[in-house]
């Protein structure tokens, strides 16, 4: 680091489950070689940042004490040995950590790998960014990278919340036809994103089926809900089309999707961060997210109100209730 790279930080750390959140000061993170330090100017708050707070998550395998926050935009400060994508001023945002003991988002800076991070899209906010990174590379493994989606096909995606609106678009941006089924009172979001709606309440599998695809099936159905999501993406697939779900837990019939000679795919979006395999494939999504978002084909959700390190368990709060308009997003400022 230079003498004018900062030598210390402060951090919000959960020092056990269901505890709240210490701010502390601690040492700035030197970055190593082929790490970049970050200044942190946002970061969002995810579903799983809440079962990793109360130990619900082992999968993701983060020890306490720790910082959390998976989702960052922010500023280059200084950069490791072997960096050359980035340098000092730069805009940057990534999927970079509070998982698999990384440090996390919820701290003014972070030193993470480069390889994770992507410039800015120029037309997003700090706000806007933090609030993309870790839906966007969730939906685009499944549609783009397992299910190689193509245009005019039509596509079926169950959910339409944080993973579920970005794959709405994503589909869109590549030509296909697009349905997502939720609760009536998103649907006038799913058609704001030019999608076709189908209430989940008032309509089943066969009915969806028969009345959009003529019974055949949708070529393409991506489950971002899990549990009985799932056995509806099996129902809900045409033969020979694939089912993907970043939900994939619990136990299923794969009757329906072997009668149909479907294909079914997984997304676990923590790998990389887990394991250190595929870190670079991140930075290259996102930089797809960057070229959608400055085309006018990608637009964040986001709940308009506003955070800050004293008010972050009221954040908390609001994604666990359910309560959320879009993604929460921490201002994070010293």
């Amino acid at each position: 680091m230079t003498n004018n790279t900062p030598t210390d930080m402060d951090a919000l750390v959960l020092t056990e489950t269901n505890s709240d959140f210490v701010r502390s000061r601690m040492t700035c993170p030197a970055p190593a070689a082929g790490k970049v330090l970050v200044r942190v100017k946002a970061s969002s708050v995810n579903p799983l940042d809440l079962k990793i707070k109360s130990g619900q998550a082992p999968h993701a395998r983060h020890p306490l004490p720790a910082v959390l926050g998976m989702d960052l935009a922010g500023v280059v400060e200084a950069v490791g040995p072997g960096v050359t994508s980035f340098r000092p001023q730069d805009e940057v945002f990534g999927l970079t950590g509070g998982v698999g003991g990384l440090q996390g988002s919820l701290a003014t800076l972070v030193s993470v790998d480069a390889d994770l991070l992507a410039p800015k899209p120029t037309n997003l906010t700090m706000r806007e960014a933090a609030a993309l990174p870790l839906v966007f590379i969730t939906a685009w493994e499944g549609l783009v990278d397992r299910a190689q989606i193509q245009a005019r096909q039509k596509v079926l995606v169950i959910g339409a919340g944080g993973v579920g609106h970005v794959a709405i678009q994503i589909a869109r941006a590549f030509g296909a036809q697009v349905f997502a089924v939720d609760k009536a009172s998103k649907h006038r979001q799913i058609e704001e994103l030019c999608a076709t709606a189908i209430d989940r309440h008032r309509t089943t599998v066969e009915e969806y089926v028969k009345d959009h695809t003529g019974g055949r099936g949708f070529d393409v159905v991506y489950d971002t809900v899990g549990g009985a999501g799932i056995d509806a993406a099996f129902n809900a697939v045409r033969r020979f089309g694939h089912v993907v779900s970043c939900l994939g837990w619990g136990t299923h019939s794969l009757g329906p999707l072997s009668f149909r000679a479907a294909s079914y795919s997984g997304v676990f979006t923590l790998l990389p961060m887990l394991t250190g395999e595929g870190r670079l494939h991140h930075g290259e999504i996102l930089r797809e997210a960057k070229r959608l978002v400055e085309a006018g084909k990608i637009t964040p959700l986001l709940d308009p109100r506003r955070f800050s390190f004293e008010t972050v368990s009221a954040a908390y709060a609001e994604v666990e209730n359910r309560t959320a308009s879009g993604k929460i997003v921490i201002d994070v400022a010293e």
